[in-house]
């Protein structure tokens, strides 16, 4: 079972924050890339594989048109095995859909729909660059629900550029009205190249799911002189101080969980039953292929990544049928073996100690018995029968106690 990729880098608008592979376009562009990117899946030369989930990403693969999105499914359809339940996602923007596309694409197979919200301010959605308000997506989410989508993600931020502790519970409290099957929360993180970092500068201190950046390194740096709290610019307002990003954080367990949505990854949160498979698959170390540009792939022990320009993706497809990585990298078992505990242990259940065994050969204990002794004697992990996860504490500064289980750590044996 392997999951599929589908990257779309197209969009209205970049937004302010956004650092992904994506940008505008003309539609005689996107028709040539729709055109390559339906000849690659053809010659994808691994069809015996069961394909479980696919997620069209971007970008936003929701300004396709009908004709392109059903030229896209058809060829999976025709060239890959879908498994009769697959999971097929496709990331959504407000402002790019009507009713009849989204029944047409309810049509067409896709029966999960993943809509970026961010905030239900107005003002707030302004500053990060997005195309549409809050009436826009609500008219999208409604839309989807007549058309009898029963399985959405709501994608929503915290820690935006002039946002209040108030502001962000209000964002809360009407998602969970509107009841979602999933709600995915991310804290804004300053990116290079991206408007955002030319105002803000970069703020490394606080990363999605990690209040408090690394514990005991700048834990009580006075704000006033961090840059990155500071807009250069005096027409922008400064982002949250770190109290009020930590109250926003707990909120967002606190208000969820309340309203039925169990958090199942660290940025994750789902109704029973409607955890995203697709992402799952990344989480438990299972295979996937990517399609477009710079679309990654993890197959037989190798990551591999495509061309990440768009001229030269359509060339070479046009010319070879295949398009040229940019990337290929055989992961040694050490690569594995981290991947393995920092992607495992981003979920909620955490790891098996016995999986580790199986796959593995050795105990977890022999190349990590230091270092879960301490982590554990620090309330950052713990275990529990077979099992090892963060604590709440640990959940709370994840990227700190996962670099723990890097192997250029000194003291790991």
């Amino acid at each position: 079972m392997i999951g599929v990729y589908i990257h779309i880098p197209f969009c209205v608008k970049k937004c302010n924050y956004c650092d992904f592979l994506s940008f505008p376009c003309q539609e005689e562009l996107r028709g040539r890339y729709v055109d390559a990117l339906v000849r690659e899946i053809k010659n994808f030369n691994h069809n015996d594989m069961e394909v479980a989930t696919v997620f069209f990403g971007g970008g936003t693969p929701s300004i396709l048109s009908c004709d392109e999105i059903e030229k896209i499914m058809a060829a999976l359809g025709e060239h890959l095995h879908l498994s009769n339940d697959a999971e097929i996602t496709m990331e959504c923007n407000p402002g790019t859909v009507n009713r009849n596309k989204l029944n047409r694409i309810r049509e067409l197979g896709i029966n999960r729909l993943s809509i970026g919200l961010q905030s239900c301010r107005d003002s707030e959605l302004k500053l990060l660059g997005r195309i549409h308000d809050y009436e826009d997506f609500l008219e999208c989410f409604w839309m989807a629900r007549d058309v009898g989508f029963d399985n959405i993600n709501v994608d929503i931020m915290s820690a935006l550029p002039g946002q209040s502790v108030e502001s962000y519970l209000d964002t809360l409290t009407n998602v969970v009205n509107i009841k979602p099957e999933h709600v995915s929360a991310y804290s804004l993180i300053i990116e290079e190249n991206t408007p955002f970092y030319s105002i803000y500068g970069n703020d490394t201190s606080v990363e999605s799911g990690n209040i408090a950046g690394s514990v005991g390194e700048n834990s009580d740096n006075d704000n006033s002189q961090c840059p990155e709290r500071n807009p250069k610019l005096n027409n922008y307002p400064s982002l949250p101080g770190e109290d009020d990003e930590r109250r926003m954080y707990y909120l967002t367990e606190k208000v969820l969980g309340e309203n039925g949505y169990h958090r199942y990854e660290i940025s994750n949160y789902a109704r029973d039953g409607y955890e995203c498979r697709h992402n799952t698959t990344y989480w438990t170390g299972g295979e996937y292929v990517g399609f477009g540009l710079g679309a990654s792939s993890y197959i037989n022990n190798v990551r591999f990544r495509n061309e990440e320009d768009i001229n030269k993706y359509i060339s070479h497809i046009r010319e070879k049928g295949v398009c040229e990585r940019a990337e290929e990298i055989k992961l040694t078992e050490m690569d594995n073996i981290e991947e393995f505990m920092i992607t495992g242990l981003r979920l909620m259940r955490g790891i098996s100690k016995r999986e580790f065994k199986s796959r593995f050969g050795k105990s977890i204990e022999y190349y990590y018995g230091e270092v879960l002794t301490s982590l554990i004697n620090e309330g950052l992990i713990e275990e529990e029968g077979d099992g090892i996860r963060l604590t709440k504490y640990g959940i709370d500064v994840s990227n700190y106690v996962l670099g723990f289980f890097l192997f250029d750590k000194d003291y790991i044996k």
